[in-house]
């Protein structure tokens, strides 16, 4: 692992709000490695993650958090297995685990409070490392780390592994993103606090948009696939056409026609086995969050600017101006 690995607080106002409207009983603080906000129990599994063995016939899904994530993860899955859909059957965590998810809940503080629930946590949950690591090939993994914080032979390019990463809207991945923290997370502040905790870059995975434009930049990386949820939005069966071009598969149009039909917002809604139901279950049944709600709320374009206000809405979009000004990249 590279010495230059470099922790700092979070700092200023924002690790305040963070830590006052933030801390859960599995999430204990937070820290930015490299500029990136990251729990501070990350420490113990930098090395690990950065020294993952790749395989040229890994597959990849990185975004930001709730860019669009599940469905294009699910998307890719059914894309790479032929559209196996009793396979698809499996919980989406299990056949396509997620590198950071031990991180983002320590549970080491309620596990002796609460042993039969350490029966319920499944080991992709537990150790998600370990369980990517024993997965037999091709493997499906998906993570929301930076470039710059992924596996070094993945950052290298030292494999034939693939990455698709998917980008959203800044106003529509915020509200998303708080609608998730509320109901998975634990974050327990309003909405304005949740905003200037995004715009200040000081929330988990960030900042945004060094995470957007640092995948942007290598959009022409053979194995680098750069969608946009607004695309899949517009016209599915095209984006569908193209990823089966990259992962290397043909596909007819009858095929990409029942793709689309089991990718519609309505079958992923109530499909079980992508919706986290089941999470959002086990946290209610062990008083770990208490918001109501449900994992796939509209999967609406330009929906965030229907609910900012009108400042909110001017601060995000000049943020937005600034930030892809000269980068060719537009939402």
């Amino acid at each position: 692992m590279p010495s230059a690995l470099e922790y700092t607080p979070v700092g200023g106002d924002c690790q305040d709000l963070l830590e006052r409207h933030f801390i859960t009983a599995f999430r204990h603080g937070y820290v930015r490695c490299q500029g990136t906000v990251l729990p501070v129990y990350y420490k113990q599994f930098a090395e690990d993650i950065l020294n993952l063995q790749i395989r040229d016939d890994d597959i990849w899904v990185c975004s930001f958090p709730k860019a669009g994530t599940t469905w294009t993860q699910e998307m890719v899955w059914c894309i790479a297995n032929d559209l196996d859909f009793e396979g698809a059957k499996v919980k989406l965590p299990e056949r396509f685990p997620f590198l950071e998810h031990t991180m983002l809940f320590n549970y080491e503080k309620v596990l002796p409070m609460l042993p039969d629930f350490s029966k319920e946590i499944p080991r992709f949950v537990k150790d998600a490392v370990g369980y990517i690591n024993d997965l037999p090939s091709p493997r499906f993994i998906k993570s929301h780390l930076p470039f710059h914080l992924l596996p070094l032979q993945l950052q290298r390019g030292l494999t034939g592994a693939k990455v698709v990463y998917i980008a959203r809207g800044v106003k529509d991945t915020c509200l998303s993103y708080f609608h998730h923290c509320q109901l998975l997370e634990g974050f327990k502040g309003s909405f304005h606090e949740f905003a200037t905790l995004f715009i200040n870059d000081s929330l988990c995975f960030a900042p945004f948009w060094d995470h957007v434009l640092g995948y942007w930049k290598r959009r022409d990386d053979p194995n680098m696939l750069f969608l946009k949820f607004e695309e899949l939005k517009k016209d599915l069966p095209s984006v569908i056409k193209r990823t089966a071009e990259f992962l290397g598969k043909e596909m007819s149009t009858k095929e990409i026609n029942i793709l689309c039909d089991h990718l519609s917002f309505e079958k992923m809604k109530t499909n079980r086995a992508v919706n986290y139901e089941e999470v959002i279950e086990i946290n209610k049944k062990y008083k770990f969050v208490e918001a109501e709600g449900s994992f796939m709320r509209s999967g609406q374009v330009g929906e965030a600017g229907k609910k900012f206000s009108p400042d909110w809405v001017q601060r995000f979009d000049q943020w937005t101006e600034d930030k892809l000004k000269d980068t060719g990249l537009n939402f």
